[in-house]
């Protein structure tokens, strides 16, 4: 028999959605400014996605980019963001609140959860800005929350194989840890070899080249020089590869 994993990918876009799911991928995570990790994207974003793509659609629901403390009308964004997603059909939300002192807002995220009920609720990697990550696992789980999006505290998976695989443990099945910083398609099966996540988070964006012929060297109008000029997308082939690699090890014998 074999241990599928779930492969969820990151997108900011119509046409890296369409490639994440004939790649075969069972869920995207869709974004905007992913450059800033990734805030709530667009309606007409959200609705297009929505109806090119067949596989789970989940939407972060983060109305800045910047810490995970939230005011009172940051609050409000994300209560009428949550209530458009459900309308719209998606599958689930992804979130997460931190107090001031590092701690999880239990309470604000448990309110968030019970109102995007019945959707599937990811609790991101603020997680992992958290101060203490095994009592952030609790907490996490006492807000209701069906996952944790981690790297393990770690700048990129492969540094928090230890941690997450602690993680996957101490979780004992009440939520589901999904690995998620960093991941290659080179490293993906390590990381779920050693730490048994049943499901990993990628983005897997390759530059591709941009259509416009005339480039205004000179001129820059967001905050990364000459991003005008260059983009990424997600590539079908990238994500069959990573599948392929994962499912090299993750075969198991009845044996």
């Amino acid at each position: 028999m074999s241990r599928q994993v779930l492969v969820e990918v990151c997108v900011d876009s119509v046409a890296s959605a369409i490639a994440a799911e004939r790649g075969g991928a069972q869920r995207v995570e869709l974004c905007s400014d992913l450059l800033e990790g990734g805030i709530t994207p667009s309606l007409g974003l959200l609705q297009v996605v929505r109806s090119k793509v067949g596989i789970a659609v989940h939407v972060i629901i983060r109305p800045r980019p910047g810490d995970f403390c939230y005011s009172h009308d940051e609050l409000d964004c994300m209560r009428r963001d949550i209530e458009i997603a459900k309308r719209e059909g998606v599958d689930g939300v992804v979130l997460g609140i931190l107090q001031s002192d590092g701690n999880v807002d239990v309470e604000r995220t448990r309110q968030l959860v019970e109102l995007a009920e019945p959707l599937s609720v990811t609790f991101h990697r603020a997680f992992d800005m958290s101060v203490d990550l095994s009592k952030a696992l609790e907490d996490v789980c006492a807000t209701g929350a069906d996952r944790i999006l981690t790297s393990g505290g770690e700048q990129s998976c492969l540094q928090g194989v230890p941690i997450l695989t602690r993680l996957v443990m101490s979780s004992r099945g009440r939520i589901t840890i999904m690995a998620g910083g960093r991941i290659g398609v080179r490293d993906a099966a390590k990381i779920v070899d050693q730490t048994r996540v049943p499901e990993i988070h990628v983005g897997l964006a390759t530059p591709v080249k941009s259509s416009n012929h005339h480039n205004s060297r000179s001129l820059s109008l967001g905050k990364a020089a000459e991003r005008e000029f260059q983009r990424t997308q997600v590539l079908e082939e990238s994500v069959r590869e990573l599948i392929r690699e994962i499912s090299s090890v993750t075969k198991v014998r009845a044996e």
